[in-house]
């Protein structure tokens, strides 16, 4: 039986480029998936597919047990959306914004209040409640559009680059709020460029690149593709990279990742303490001075450059579209698709 989001096939070209190459998403009731994938993807198309704000080329999908494409209008009933990009109403204040996408989504006037207000206070935007928005900071748009997004608790909830712009304080409380929600049954997608992030709150991650899902899995199953430990290590001189380079790629497992700015090498390795026992000579006896070196654990910064051949960047652009913003871009795209 189909999770609550469920997509089989999914296909979309802009022009010339095929954004979305047949992807398939199967997130079972009351669980994260994490979407994660390298700019232009297929992350964020994929959601705006899934939140009927595009129609893909081919494929079918069902949010809540509902056709994406045949009952648009009753997805966007069931659905909420923080997407990359604020959508709030400037000229409003900060409570107004609140107690409208209440009142949208059909919140008694009373209860639109209670829950505005309990937001402002859940996302330290209380002090600056009966502000107009415009006079905000980014940090502070993106933290309203993403209270917006909850101001009612759908089945289904959809959060691309959620946390994008805020500080590590908002990071966490969005991440308890989120947990809140999961704990209560909604089911959620999430699309972010901090892999932590994923690392902390999905119970399965499906990683895209080219318009294609190419691995899914838990975090522990994603990482143990990568071959076992990491040895890390940072030569003092840099002059000395080179060298050093060449004895991870000869010792280790694949070819070493560096980090110039920092001097910071690594590579997949096996043999544990021994194997690094083993680094610390071959360095030594070449004359090569390090200023830290360890084994750990994979990271899923190492996952994605082992299955993409890169690392994780920023927020999506391009050809794989924008998501506007949050509850109440969600409420504007219901409130559109009841009058079409």
């Amino acid at each position: 039986m189909p999770g609550a989001i469920y997509a089989e096939g999914l296909v979309k070209t802009f022009g010339d480029v095929r954004a979305l190459d047949g992807v398939d998403i199967d997130v079972p009731e009351g669980t994260v998936l994490g979407l994660l994938g390298p700019n232009g993807a297929g992350k964020t198309t994929t959601v705006r597919v899934l939140t009927t704000l595009i129609r893909p080329d081919s494929g079918r999908a069902e949010v809540a047990g509902i056709d994406v494409l045949a009952h648009p209008n009753e997805v966007r009933r069931s659905i909420g959306l923080s997407g990359q990009f604020a959508a709030v109403d400037e000229y409003l204040t900060g409570r107004e914004n609140l107690r409208m996408v209440g009142q949208l989504y059909q919140l008694s006037a009373k209860d639109a209040k209670r829950r505005a207000d309990e937001l402002l206070e859940r996302f330290n935007l209380a002090d600056a409640a009966d502000r107009t928005t415009k006079t905000y900071s980014g940090g502070m748009r993106r933290r309203l559009d993403l209270a917006a997004a909850l101001v009612v608790s759908p089945p289904v909830m959809f959060m691309d680059e959620p946390t994008t712009g805020l500080d590590p304080r908002n990071r966490q409380a969005l991440w308890e709020v989120i947990e809140e929600l999961v704990a209560g049954g909604t089911t959620l997608l999430l699309t972010t460029q901090y892999l932590e992030e994923a690392d902390h709150l999905a119970d399965t991650i499906a990683v895209v690149d080219q318009g294609r899902v190419i691995a899914r899995g838990t975090s522990d199953q994603l990482k143990d593709q990568t071959g076992g430990d990491v040895v890390e290590l940072v030569v003092h001189d840099r002059e000395h990279l080179a060298a050093a380079e060449d004895v991870l790629r000869r010792l280790g497992d694949g070819e070493p990742s560096l980090v110039e700015h920092t001097r910071k090498l690594s590579v997949p390795a096996s043999g544990g303490a021994k194997l690094l026992a083993e680094v610390i000579r071959d360095l030594d006896g070449r004359g090569i001075e390090i200023d830290d070196i360890g084994l750990r654990r994979p990271t899923l910064d190492d996952v994605f450059i082992s299955l993409t051949g890169h690392a994780a960047e920023g927020p999506e652009s391009g050809a794989d579209g924008r998501t506007g913003g949050a509850g109440a871009g969600a409420g504007a795209a219901k409130k559109q698709g009841d009058h079409r």
